[in-house]
């Protein structure tokens, strides 16, 4: 079981702790903010693992990030202890990839049923997780501290969307049958060890604060301003890196000779493919 005080201290949390709507909407939006989207353990080839303990000594009490396996399961394991009725949820990742191409159900998402009433929690999906939970209600438009979203259904299948800039896009889709950690024990090695896994070969942090959402993918670190503008520029040193990893997105970087190493690589890769252009 997560220790709670624990929990509440590292996401800055000091409110109520029952099962209500008002207490899940403001943990929604403080834990992505004080726990930031990250997958520098597949990057350096170290494992990651779904034993509560370890997410909870990684994620809580060490002052890292973590992908969706790890902060939904804490999400759910706190919620659960504070008396909320939650069911695990999986989906099949749409945002940046091509209509014909089929994707796996690789991402980790919950059901949150509140007064009978049924929500949508999410505080893993990197550069565009959830701030807020919200209502399992196809087509209703609903308001975030950052993006709007909508759900869409048809023939049982559901798709979570977010309005870019007038524009709405699907982030993924799913059903409302009950996964199991079994289920994301599999996608989890998958993609901590597939040579071809995004994960593996890049990069990837997002954290959403006040008005803001930093992301980083590869060596483009970007900075979108809610209702606003968006700033991109390109890492170009290992010392820059480990900078922004650790001021805008919060984490205490594990340093290691082998991360210097492959972040070294991957802005000479890219360095090289832009030149090449």
């Amino acid at each position: 079981m997560v220790d709670l005080d624990t929990y509440f201290a590292r996401i800055g949390y000091e409110g109520p702790r029952d099962a209500t709507l008002e207490t899940l909407e403001r943990m929604h939006e403080l834990h992505p903010a004080a726990i930031p989207f990250e997958a520098l353990s597949p990057f350096v080839g170290d494992p990651v693992s779904l034993d509560p303990a370890a997410i909870e000594a990684k994620l809580v009490k060490g002052g890292r990030g973590g992908w969706c396996f790890e902060q939904n399961l804490l999400l759910y394991h706190v919620l659960t202890s504070l008396g909320f009725e939650v069911k695990r949820l999986a989906a099949r990742v749409r945002w940046n990839v091509p209509a014909d191409v089929v994707t796996a159900r690789s991402h980790c998402l919950m059901q949150v049923t509140i007064d009978g009433e049924r929500f949508i929690s999410d505080v893993g999906f990197g550069g565009l997780t959830l701030t807020a939970p919200l209502r399992l209600a196809v087509g209703l438009e609903q308001a975030t501290p950052h993006e709007r979203h909508r759900i869409i259904e048809d023939g049982g299948i559901h798709s979570l969307q977010v309005d870019v800039a007038g524009d709405w896009q699907t982030l993924y889709t799913f059903e409302l049958n009950e996964a199991q950690v079994a289920d994301y024990q599999v996608s989890n090695w998958y993609l901590c060890n597939f040579p071809q896994s995004h994960f593996v070969n890049t990069v990837v942090a997002g954290r959403p604060v006040t008005g803001v959402r930093h992301a980083l993918r590869g060596n483009r670190y970007s900075v979108h301003r809610t209702g606003g503008e968006t700033e991109r520029r390109f890492v170009t040193s290992v010392a820059e890196f480990l900078d922004l990893l650790e001021g805008p997105f919060g984490i205490r970087v594990p340093r290691s000779a082998k991360l210097e190493e492959k972040l070294a690589a991957l802005i000479a890769t890219r360095s090289s493919s832009m030149d090449s252009r």
